[in-house]
């Protein structure tokens, strides 16, 4: 029996490798007749206070601003490319959670296409991978997008 997924998540954080992953899931919802959801978590306690003299709200403001012109942008561009039945949210707080539980729970997602990680080294070893997280904790399925659709071949 094929699993056909009808509604997929697809966190993104700027990151080649999350952009990777949205192209990937248009074509799966466009093969499984399916809505996308993407979603940008914005994490405030991830970035020092008082960043070039801002008040907390100024950062957060700015934060959400930016993220949103970001998504949009992409939305746009795949609404462009032929595919309409997708939208963006953003949601303030710890991506792990928000991403694996909490979203899942508020929009019935039944699929999780992500970027293998969009972090540094170092921001992996203090942080702990989100990826990782959401593999371990998530609600429902998870595919992580390691190459784009230009490369699908294997890293030799």
């Amino acid at each position: 029996m094929l699993q056909e997924y009808t509604n997929i998540l697809v966190p993104m954080d700027g990151s080649k490798q999350a952009e990777s992953a949205l192209n990937k899931a248009v074509e799966v919802a466009k093969r499984n007749q399916a809505h996308i959801d993407v979603l940008s978590v914005i994490d405030p306690g991830q970035f020092g206070y008082n960043l070039a003299g801002l008040a907390d709200g100024d950062i957060t403001y700015q934060l959400v601003q930016d993220s949103e012109a970001y998504l949009q942008k992409a939305v746009d561009q795949i609404k462009k490319d032929g595919f309409d039945d997708i939208e963006f949210h953003i949601r303030m707080g710890s991506p792990k959670p928000i991403i694996s539980q909490d979203f899942i729970r508020d929009h019935h997602n039944d699929l999780i296409m992500m970027g293998a990680t969009g972090l540094n080294a170092m921001e992996r070893v203090l942080e702990g991978s989100v990826t990782t997280y959401v593999q371990r904790n998530a609600l429902t399925d998870v595919i992580v997008v390691k190459t784009d659709l230009n490369n699908t071949q294997l890293a030799k």
